[in-house]
């Protein structure tokens, strides 16, 4: 369960926001101990020197209760610092164990006594006296085993005499040993693994999505294994440790205020501090003197300084407020509340006048491991001090001679399998380098912390977001001299202005907190600039400046310096080119509107056509009779006509009729495709760019522009263009000079400054060619290594910029409101293709042929008596006589021209005007069988008779009127 030290019972308030929980073993409230046990022992030949001071040593042991009558005695070493906190604490608890071990009714039947040996040694960074009170209890005492020692640098020695002597090292504090189980399989630790609290810790990062995190530690051996578990915990969830302090224990105030100096010059606010406590209150005192214990800021303590507030009391109220700290889970029952009463009697009893009121979690570990120690001795059965010299072992000193002990292998063989509950939840001891669910430490970063609401620093309980801006810094941000595009960047006054500190601006203004920065610009106070944009981008990396802010290019070499924030103007590269109007007007230029193929398509499907309608309507026609020149004439003149609409033949066979109605709409499409693309080109002007792509240019070794100081010289020579070919530039007016001039035929630059410069000169260039691609600009930052979170701030800021519409209204201000076409061949006017009225040529063609075929069944049908004699046989050549004595003579079967229609003689032709008489064109149709002295009009002739004058051929309009139809 994770609560607030606040609402613990009997303890001052604290200032520790929460505690986060670290369950042990397969269920809640369950302690897994640590411990490792192999064959093979490792000699320590550095102890030898030891032996001397063993000489000087004189072992006071602590006495307990003598053991009965037969009651068999088992002797136990303790080493602790009783002069600190730590070891008072637990030496209390040690002593409650035994008390209360033997006290309980289930236990009153054993023949074992565990007796204590106290050995009262200096917990500091020498470990030489907790060494020589090993030796002394192994050697004078003959213990069966050593509970201790209280550091973790202490445990290293002592684990190298518990693997000579064959005696287990038991340690309820030493949590971070510098050598593995395997290396050291006496020692045992009935504490937890600090890998498991870096787990916690890395869990605790990760629900507040912090990215960065700065361990600060006391620079000794506890934190040997620490460090590097921590780095990997940090690491699976994605959080960085770029930079680490480390304190010396003995450190001054000077050296402290250096050390929290360096952390007030990084970006991160996120600490995980892990140092003693008496260190720990100097460090944080002076971090409050320095304005790191407001809000923004993060402290995570480790276990063991979290303990502080128990120990210290209220003096570390006033300087800890907001920190969050790391402990053990240890489990509320009725028997760890009495046994808190109890301990609390006692301490107080023996220590008049402290400030601790409970006893800490590594206490009530002293406590469970006594009791286990207990329980082993009963379990081992007889246990004696049977420590037999080694026969080969003849050294000079005591260390050397020291031997295995049989008894106290067996008891540690035993101990290794103890299995009960204790006041500190389930006791049973494992492999210090366990997997799976064994190895698990439980804790509920996110359903419990969730429940709690944490006051961070400051008295906020808005969750600080993992980073700051340097304390009393201001960014410095470099700007480039650009002399020639003055809309992107430019200086009035020695402040800078344009477009790219535009979008800067906003986006800076826009951050829920202020930014203190200024600008520098890179030149050389005569405006020109200091070096090219690369030297300007290094200049972050070598941090001469915070950012750089401009039109800097997002390039993959830059990148290997910086970060860039995302590109906030268009990307890419492009080729300007002049534009021309190639399509000049000439006697000719009707001819322009349709291509070759369009023509010569069109004046097929004319004389097709007329061709047909001639075919079908020479028979019946006169019109469409006569000479052989004649004919031919009539057939072109009626074909061409119907182009204009202007042909005045009659049209007397309904299949004729239907071709030319279908042809004369194609017409009409065609004649006003033609007149539209005629208009287009006599009157709208014609643009072409002089080169289309960079092939060209290469090919006809022309020249090529670009801007000063930019990328551009490195894409060219990857283009194949060569470099006495290139010529820079440095404003839109030497680049419209160069193209004018033809002193290049183009110019290659980015996307955003064609876009300016065409804002100006629209109507004389283009943009054309392929896009080659680039990520436009952007804003340079510290790269991620060198840590700078304003990247993903304002990458958020253009992202909003151009999602509300701001980014639209500064890039009008940039380019103007001025449109230009981006010109390209496509876009230019061109000629009507075939193609385009391939369909309505087939359904012409279809009909004309249809008609035609029809034409010629029926007339076979009708005249088939002429071509089939009786017998069935005929040559081929008479067969041709037939068919075209068929279709060439004259068919007076049909409505004819020449004949009068019914009522025609009763028709008075002054008053009765007939609808032919409107037309000019008169044609005298005589019969080929009339004589010149033909009998006078009056005077019949029975089948011979002069035909009155033809009206002519109606009009195409009548043709489709109602009189015609009647």
């Amino acid at each position: 369960m994770q609560r607030p030290l606040a609402n613990r019972a009997k303890e001052p308030v604290s200032p520790l926001g929460v505690r986060v929980p670290m369950k042990a073993g397969a269920a809640a409230g369950h302690l897994v101990v640590a411990g490792a046990r192999s064959s093979g022992s490792v000699s320590a030949p550095s102890f030898r020197l030891l032996a001397v001071l063993l000489l000087c040593l004189v072992g006071a042991e602590q006495a307990a209760p003598a053991a009965g009558a037969g009651e068999r005695r088992v002797d136990v070493g303790v080493i602790l610092d009783r002069t600190t906190w730590l070891g008072n604490i637990s030496w209390a608890c040690m002593e409650l164990a035994l008390e209360d071990f033997y006290a309980d009714a289930s236990h009153a039947s054993y023949s074992t006594r565990v007796r204590l040996h106290l050995r009262d040694t200096p917990a500091g960074p020498r470990a030489v006296d907790a060494a020589s009170a090993g030796v002394d209890l192994l050697k004078n005492v003959r213990v069966q085993a050593i509970v201790g020692p209280q550091t973790s640098t202490q445990a290293k020695f002592l684990a190298e005499l518990g693997n000579k002597a064959s005696v287990p090292i038991i340690s309820f504090s030493a949590n971070s040993p510098s050598r593995s189980s395997s290396q050291t399989p006496y020692f045992i630790r009935t504490a937890w693994n600090d890998s498991c609290q870096a787990e916690a810790i890395a869990s605790l990062v990760q629900k507040y999505n912090w990215r960065e995190v700065i361990p600060i530690i006391e620079d000794d051996d506890s934190n040997a294994r620490f460090i590097p578990d921590l780095v990997d915990a940090l690491g699976h969830v994605d959080t960085r440790v770029q930079y680490r302090c480390k304190i010396r224990p003995s450190a001054g105030e000077d050296e402290i205020k250096r050390a929290i100096s360096s952390l007030k010059e990084n970006w991160t606010s996120v600490f995980v501090v892990r140092m003693s406590y008496q260190l720990a209150l100097k460090f944080f005192q002076l971090a409050k003197d320095e304005g790191m214990m407001g809000q923004g800021f993060v402290w995570i303590t480790a276990y063991g300084l979290t303990d502080i507030f128990n120990v210290v009391g209220y003096p570390a109220l006033g300087v800890m407020e907001g920190v969050v700290g790391i402990e053990p889970y240890v489990q509320e029952t009725a028997k760890l509340n009495k046994f808190r009463q109890r301990w609390h009697e006692k301490y107080r009893s023996e220590n008049p006048g402290t400030s601790i009121n409970e006893p800490i979690t590594s206490g009530l570990y002293a406590y469970d491991t006594v009791w286990a120690i207990a329980l082993a001795a009963e379990k081992a059965g007889y246990v004696n001090s049977d420590f037999v010299l080694s026969e080969t072992n003849n050294g000079s000193t005591d260390f050397d001679k020291l031997s295995t002990s049989r008894a106290a292998e067996n008891f540690c063989n035993v101990f290794l399998k103890v299995n009960f509950t204790g006041i500190s939840g389930q006791f049973v001891i494992q492999d210090m380098h366990w997997s799976g669910e064994e190895s698990s430490w439980f804790w509920t970063p996110g359903l419990n912390i969730s429940r709690i609401p944490i006051v961070w620093p400051g008295g906020s309980e808005k969750t600080p977001r993992g980073w700051l801006l340097p304390v009393n810094k201001e960014l410095k941000i470099g700007v480039p001299v650009k002399p020639g595009f003055r809309r992107f960047i430019r200086s009035e006054n020695g402040i800078p202005k344009g477009f790219c500190i535009d979008v800067f601006e906003e986006v800076i203004g826009k951050l829920p907190y202020k930014v203190p920065k200024h600008y520098v610009e890179f030149g050389n106070g005569k405006g020109e600039s200091n070096g090219t944009y690369d030297e300007l981008v290094y200049k972050v990396y070598l941090k001469e400046f915070d950012a750089v802010v401009g039109d800097i290019t997002i390039l993959a070499n830059r990148s290997l310096y910086v970060d860039y924030t995302l590109p906030y103007t268009e990307s890419g590269v492009r080729m300007l080119v002049p534009v021309r109007d190639r399509r000049q007007k000439t006697a000719w230029t009707f001819l322009e509107p349709l291509t070759a193929d369009l023509w010569l398509g069109a004046g097929t499907f004319v004389v097709f056509t007329g061709f047909i309608v001639w075919f079908i309507e020479h028979r019946t026609n006169q019109e469409f009779r006569g000479p052989p020149a004649s004919q031919i004439g009539s057939v072109f003149y009626f074909s061409f006509s119907t182009l204009v609409f202007a042909h005045r033949e009659r049209i007397v066979n309904n299949l004729s009729r239907i071709a030319v109605v279908v042809w004369l709409f194609v017409v009409l499409i065609l004649q006003q495709s033609y007149t539209a693309s005629l208009s287009s080109i006599l009157t709208v002007e014609q643009l072409q760019p002089t080169v289309t792509n960079i092939d060209e240019v290469i090919r006809r070794g022309d020249y090529v522009g670009y801007l000063n100081d930019s990328f551009m010289p490195e894409l060219l020579k990857r283009l194949k263009i060569n470099e006495t070919k290139m010529i820079a530039f440095s404003s839109p007016e030497e680049y419209n000079d160069a193209l004018s001039t033809r002193k290049v035929a183009v110019i290659v630059d980015e996307i955003p400054y064609l876009k300016v410069f065409l804002s100006k000169y629209c109507h004389k260039y283009t943009m054309v060619g392929p896009t080659y691609k680039f990520d436009g600009f952007g804003y340079g930052v510290p790269s991620r290594s060198r840590g700078s979170p304003l990247t993903p701030e304002i990458s958020r800021g253009i992202l909003e910029l151009a999602s509300n519409g701001t980014m639209d209204e500064l890039e009008k201000q940039l380019y103007g409101d001025t449109s230009y076409p981006d010109k390209d061949d496509s876009q230019t006017s061109s000629s009507l293709t075939l193609h385009s009225f391939l369909g309505l040529f087939i359904i012409t063609g279809t009909t004309s042929l249809l008609a035609l075929i029809l034409h010629v069944t029926i007339t076979l049908y009708d005249h088939r008596s002429h071509w089939i004699n009786g017998s069935g046989q005929i040559s081929w050549h008479e067969l041709l006589a037939i068919l075209f004595k068929i279709f060439h003579e004259r068919d007076n079967s049909s409505n004819t021209p020449d004949e009068e229609e019914p009522g025609m003689e009763d028709i008075d032709p002054p008053t009765a005007e007939s609808p032919w008489s409107m037309s000019n064109h008169i044609i005298e149709n005589v019969d080929s069988d009339t004589d010149t002295g033909s009998t006078p009009e009056g005077e019949g002739t029975p089948g011979r008779e002069v035909s009155n004058q033809d009206p002519g051929p109606p009009s195409f309009a009548y043709m489709h009127s109602e009189g015609a139809m009647e």
